[in-house]
């Protein structure tokens, strides 16, 4: 990867080995099904965001914790191979690597669990986290990580003056003191109706739901709503931006690929409109390969995508 002019993004984060089965339906509660397949995949969306930063262009530095086991070895080399800075990626010596495991249809919907393992004792460095910050375009977080450490991250980026972009995912309450530090959340529609206490199912909805969001600090909000597009707002309103018609295989990451694809667009200067659009192409794409940081695309790829329909307000 050039790194010419290239934005650099910090990711506070989880890393996870995925245990991918590929099954024809989700079994329901006491029902055993036979898998296709199985498959283990470097995953944990901090490691997944990471990437797509990576790929997108971006020089990256990620934190987070592994386990001194062989999925830790192996997240550490994935990590090498896409030119991620991991110095900030601590090893803890008295538990395990974490652990996701991911059913995955015929149809590409996935159902997920996590073992966070050494996720859930990431201590923040503040010297190391502070210098990967000084000139950084942005600071992305998820929360598959502790909590106090996700805030603790967030309040020196915006000390910092580095936008944080913030998903919030796996959905939780969020703490009071997070939401103005936030410059842009990143939201599904699941969790943009539990946080705004409204139901998503409709852009409509989605606008309506960002802009209740938006009104708790977040600068900018982005509703994602998977095939059918996204919605954005900020300060000038809410658009509707359509999806791609894709033949879906896995949508493992799509929500991560969006994320980093948006991340980096931001961190160049480029209008939330332009990064919300790069976030659909690249998540277009990412949905018809299986895996989570295997699907993911380069900038490349993404380029050589098709556009989105044309945006409209709402």
């Amino acid at each position: 990867m050039s790194t010419t002019n290239a934005p650099r993004i910090a990711v506070v984060g989880s890393l996870n080995m995925d245990l991918v089965l590929q099954v024809q339906h989700a079994p329901g509660p006491g029902e055993t099904v036979l898998a296709d397949a199985l498959h283990l995949v470097s995953g944990g969306k901090g490691g997944n965001q990471a990437v797509a930063c990576a790929r997108q262009g971006a020089q990256v530095a990620l934190f987070g914790r592994l386990g001194n086991d062989g999925y830790g070895h192996t997240l550490r080399a994935g990590l090498d191979a896409d030119g991620i800075d991991h110095r900030g990626v601590q090893t803890d010596a008295e538990t395990t690597t974490g652990v996701a495991a991911i059913t995955v249809e015929a149809t590409g919907q996935n159902r997920i669990v996590v073992v966070p393992g050494a996720n859930g004792r990431f201590v923040l460095d503040p010297v190391a986290l502070g210098a990967a910050l000084e000139g950084a375009g942005g600071l992305v977080v998820q929360l598959e990580t502790p909590m106090p450490q996700v805030v603790a991250a967030a309040q020196q980026a915006h000390a910092a003056g580095c936008p944080v972009v913030l998903n919030p995912s796996p959905i939780q309450p969020l703490p009071d003191a997070l939401w103005p530090l936030v410059h842009t959340l990143v939201v599904n529609e699941v969790e943009a109706a539990a946080l705004a206490g409204v139901a998503v199912a409709t852009p409509q909805d989605a606008a309506a739901a960002a802009q209740a969001l938006r009104g708790r600090g977040p600068a900018q909000v982005v509703v994602t709503l998977g095939a059918a597009g996204a919605v954005a707002a900020d300060a000038a309103g809410c658009r509707y931006h359509p999806g791609l018609a894709v033949q879906a295989v896995d949508t493992t990451a799509a929500g991560d690929t969006f994320l980093g694809a948006l991340a980096v667009a931001l961190a160049r200067g480029e209008p939330l409109d332009a990064g919300v659009r790069e976030g659909i192409r690249a998540s277009a794409l990412c949905v018809t390969q299986p895996g989570a940081q295997p699907s993911i695309p380069t900038r490349a790829a993404v380029a050589q995508s098709p556009q989105p329909p044309a945006w409209s307000p709402l």
